[in-house]
């Protein structure tokens, strides 16, 4: 595929980067002429860890087993550091301490003793790949692991050890005010402000950083969390983490009797409704843009700090977010612009996609963020087919930086994948949602430009939730100039929630939807006929699940809309037929 209109994009970006890479070298040059920050003289203390540890991972990695993002090395007696990393994620984590919360959960003198070692081996050798290791975002969680692991590193460490640990905290701390004075990424800065506030707080003669990591903070998160909450890169996940590092950092600076920015506590009492605005009844986030596995514990725990037990937003308008519910039901579609590019490399091609669910039990669901895959995978699960939307000709309403096209074209796709990753260069421009209610029926109008420039098309969706929850009724419309041109093949999917078991009935005018709490569900389209065609299911902590899809197919120049409905049968369904009846067929 050509780059085609977004050419033009994909070369400012390029020629952006290239700015900002000249701009971080003169920062390096000007920095080796410094003489460096003063270290800490002391820790004062260890902020709490919110994130759940499990003691029996202080097991695995004193018996050299280290296995982290679902690839795992084993070292045979050998430091970690020695050796390539399996893939990049993998390498964040070991890089960035996170898992020393494990060995302190085992506490054992064994553990603190492997801790102390490990940190001292890494920080004194030259060992591992130190272009990930010394990433701004690697590295600030790695000071906010010291710091909040330090009981566990120096327990019966002795003073030369605890002098070197400060030296440690100290560089780390001048390295990430260096990556921030070279204009790192918009992440990249907002971790930075968080790990340098931590080291602001927690040691003793960093006044200086901490005043300068608190107006970075403010600044960034003003800019970056949302008027409704939502963090500027549309991904739930980020939320999540964010505030994982932003509870402790409120608890610090009142333990400091420190002033607390208000940019601070106004950012986390918006979060906390947002997050809960993308919850279902089971306990997991939707899977929009970048969202993968939801880790049930630490969700739960961080809902135990919402001191207001705040209800979940269901207009999001700045984030591009909306959630319905009626009855036991719940609807959460996205209906947002993608972000911008410098926060796009997770974001996905999935404008006015849903996910639908009945209490506990999902229904239908976007494919998900695959926690163990290689890039074709990971870029596939970006793609709008991934997602349950409309899509034309199976081409995505976004365009992610990949290598096609001319040379040029390649080139600034290569020096862009190399700077920020495959970040979003074109999508959707105009995104437009309406919320109404009308006899209880609650309604959802939302469209999107994503197909205008390439297909002359516009796709508008239409959602109506009916008051009692049994009832879901939709339309997918196509509009434009394009609309007459016969080769145009519009595919709307619904992918289906693992244990969500699908038969087509009635020569495909409907199908039926068994969940696995054997609740019964019937799904119909107008015109055409279903299909129910194999999917796949990426968020699931081994890998991935097999799962299936409903595909509905019409061409715009014979007809402009399909219709289709979701509509609960019984509570308690038994998929067996009565005897001499014949089943539903399956096809």
């Amino acid at each position: 595929m050509e780059w085609g209109p977004d050419r033009w994009r994909l070369y400012r970006l390029a020629l952006r980067e290239g700015g900002r890479a000249l701009r971080e070298a003169a920062v390096w040059s000007v920095s080796k002429l410094s003489f460096g920050a003063p270290a800490p003289t002391r820790l004062l203390f260890a902020p709490q860890d919110l994130r759940t540890a499990d003691p029996t991972v202080a097991t695995d990695i004193y018996s050299g087993f280290f296995a982290f993002a679902g690839r795992a090395v084993t070292t045979g007696g050998r430091s970690p550091f020695a050796f390539a990393p399996p893939s990049r994620a993998w390498a964040e984590a070991l890089y960035g301490f996170g898992w020393l919360r494990h060995l302190r959960a085992a506490g054992t003198a064994l553990a603190q003793a492997n801790a102390r070692s490990l940190v001292d081996e890494f920080v004194s050798s030259r060992l591992g790949d130190r272009r990930i290791a010394c990433d701004t975002q690697v590295m600030a969680r790695r000071l906010i692991s010291f710091i909040s692991q330090s009981p566990l590193i120096l327990e019966g460490a002795d003073h030369g050890f605890y002098q070197r640990f400060l030296k440690i905290l100290g560089g780390c701390a001048r390295d990430l005010e260096r990556h921030v004075r070279a204009g790192a990424l918009p992440q990249q800065q907002l971790m930075a402000a968080i790990a340098l506030c931590y080291a602001g707080l927690c040691c003793e003669g960093l006044d200086r950083t901490l005043r300068r990591a608190t107006r970075l903070l403010v600044r960034e998160l003003d800019r970056q969390v949302l008027a409704d909450g939502g963090h500027a890169s549309r991904n739930p996940r980020v939320l999540v983490d964010l505030l994982f590092d932003l509870l402790p950092l409120r608890q610090m600076f009142a333990s400091r009797e420190v002033d607390t920015p208000e940019a601070l506590l106004r950012a986390i009492d918006r979060m906390l409704p947002m997050v809960r605005l993308f919850r279902h009844g089971d306990g997991t986030l939707s899977h929009f843009n970048g969202m993968g596995v939801t880790a049930a514990d630490h969700l739960a725990t961080l809902l135990t700090y919402d001191d207001m037990r705040s209800q979940p937003i269901h207009h999001a308008a700045r984030s591009g977010y909306e959630r319905i519910e009626a009855g036991n039901s719940l609807l959460i579609a996205d209906v947002g612009a993608p972000p911008p590019p410098a926060l796009s490399t997770e974001a996905c091609a999935g404008c006015l996609s849903f996910e639908f669910s009945s209490g506990a039990q999902r229904i239908v669901v976007n494919c998900g963020t695959p926690r163990i895959a290689n890039d074709a995978i990971l870029q596939a699960s970006r793609s709008t087919a991934a997602h349950s939307t409309l899509s034309i000709d199976d081409a995505p309403s976004c365009q992610i930086a990949g290598l096609r096209g001319g040379w040029l074209d390649r080139l600034a796709a290569r020096w862009l994948l190399h700077r920020i990753g495959p970040v979003v260069v074109g999508g959707p421009a105009q995104v437009t949602a309406e919320r109404g209610e009308r006899d209880r029926v609650q309604t959802l109008n939302a469209s999107h430009d994503g197909y205008l420039r390439r297909f002359g098309l516009t796709h508008e969706r239409r959602i109506q939730l009916l008051p009692s929850g049994d009832r879901l009724e939709g339309e997918d419309l196509l509009w434009g100039e394009g609309a007459s041109a016969p080769s145009r093949q519009a595919i709307v999917r619904f992918h289906l929630a693992p244990g969500v078991r699908a038969s087509r009935a009635q020569g495909g005018r409907v199908v039926m939807l068994v969940l696995p709490n054997r609740e019964a569900w019937q799904f119909s389209a107008s015109p055409g006929e279903a299909f129910v065609e194999d999917s796949i299911f990426l968020a699931v902590p081994d890998g991935m699940r097999r799962t299936e899809q409903i595909v509905l197919v019409f061409r715009p120049s014979e007809t402009p809309s399909v219709r289709w409905r979701f509509e609960r049968l019984a509570r308690n369904f038994n998929p067996a037929p009565p005897s001499g009846e014949p089943a539903p067929d399956r096809e």
